[in-house]
């Protein structure tokens, strides 16, 4: 997606747009495949947290993805789109007993990561195998917002209380068919990995009818030029090694699990906004755009960087500017950025906009949600319809008007 596709896809759909490369998800896909390709058992579940549009997920279930997902309506979404129940993991946290079951019932795989929750289902459900999520007690990720496996965090079971889930499984004769664990998002360090992995082979050797180990995700990816990434032939090289040495001391061949969201979509999007105006002030000269918070709302939320680009005027002067939003409060994507001179009506290129960009938007403001595309066959192709005023108010109730 060159610089004059991206302007001709605004002017036909609008701004703001999201966008995304159907190529790039496709070749970040056999990335991670290949770099594993020396297991005998591997499986891809995409999150579908990242970006949950539905031609999305179809075009990630057909490179032979499965689905990771984290609420009933995730898994109804997958279901929607064609994949057999069986190749859906949901790992939830924090739900009802009604949304397990309900989960259950559907025949996808169950991931507990509570003691209590694992011993009432058990008890109801002892026939029904499922996974647990460890916590292997270790920080890893870009941030503490993104970091869930350390010993504060809500997610999983403490190896410190695997006492007491053996009591659990034993007294409920619950089958338990995986072992789970993600310790966070935008890791770099592989020895993260590994170490985690040592943890979550120990835990393994509890239970003599696993399946599958799962090692969540959270492969970090580059930002902005030259940024770094996670090494994951390296990954693939060293893990792969441990985990067919893990399979032949079990006794029994393993299936690999990872569920990567972010690493397959993330470079794939970019969200395309207009300049509504320069404002001058007396230390920053503000690019004001046709967008907020509201709809990318990363660097507000994790102090996210994304590299910036004007596509417009892309060979000008780079000058400084503060890059923000229309939301009536702070509301900014970046400070004193060198960005190629901008001037109104200048379109800007945020990049990595295909991760927990769209998912994450609001009406706040009562702003409407923007418009999706996929970049499918050398053609861009809507897959979101821009929201309108009939979308803000459809399930509001004007109680006196009855």
């Amino acid at each position: 997606m060159n610089n004059q596709k991206l302007i001709k896809a605004a002017e036909k759909f609008g701004s703001p747009l999201y966008v995304y490369d159907s190529n790039k998800i496709k070749r970040q896909f056999n990335k991670l495949k290949n770099s594993f390709k020396s297991v005998d058992n591997l499986q891809i579940n995409y999150a579908v947290k990242a970006l949950s549009n539905i031609s999305i997920l179809k075009f990630i279930i057909n490179l032979g993805s499965g689905i990771d997902a984290v609420s009933i309506q995730e898994v109804n979404l997958a279901i929607k789109c064609g994949i057999k129940p069986e190749k859906i993991i949901y790992t939830p946290n924090g739900v009802s007993m009604d949304e397990i079951k309900k989960a259950s019932q559907l025949g996808v795989k169950i991931n507990i990561d509570n003691l209590s929750v694992l011993e009432e289902f058990g008890n109801n459900n002892p026939s029904v195998p499922i996974c647990i999520r460890i916590n292997p007690h270790i920080m890893a990720g870009g941030n503490t917002k993104i970091s869930v496996g350390h010993i504060d965090s809500k997610f999983g079971i403490s190896i410190h209380q695997i006492p007491h889930l053996l009591r659990i499984v034993n007294n409920t004769k619950i089958k338990v068919n995986g072992i789970h664990m993600h310790t966070g998002s935008d890791i770099l360090d592989i020895d993260v990995f590994l170490r985690a992995s040592e943890i979550l082979f120990d835990t393994a050797k509890n239970f003599d009818k696993l399946e599958f180990i799962d090692f969540g995700s959270g492969f970090k990816v580059p930002y902005f030029p030259n940024d770094s990434e996670t090494n994951l032939k390296e990954l693939g090289d060293k893990l792969s090694k441990r985990f067919n040495l893990f399979c032949k001391e079990y006794g029994k061949k393993l299936t690999l699990m990872f569920e990567p969201g972010k690493f397959l979509v993330s470079e794939s999007g970019k969200f395309l906004c207009k300049v509504n105006s320069i404002k001058q002030t007396t230390s920053t000269v503000f690019a004001q755009v046709d967008s907020g918070f509201n709809h990318f709302l990363r660097p507000m939320m994790y102090g996210a960087s994304h590299h910036i680009e004007n596509i417009s005027n892309s060979n000008d002067i780079q000058r400084y500017y503060s890059v923000v939003g229309y939301i009536c409060e702070t509301d900014t994507f970046a400070t004193n950025r060198k960005i190629s001179t901008i001037r109104n009506g200048d379109l800007l290129c945020f990049n990595n906009a295909g991760a927990y960009c769209h998912t994450m938007s609001s009406n706040y403001n009562s702003r409407y949600r923007p418009a999706e595309a996929m970049y499918i066959n050398n053609n861009f192709q809507l897959i979101r319809k821009r929201e309108g005023f009939e979308d803000l108010v459809r399930n509001q109730i004007d109680i006196f008007s009855q």
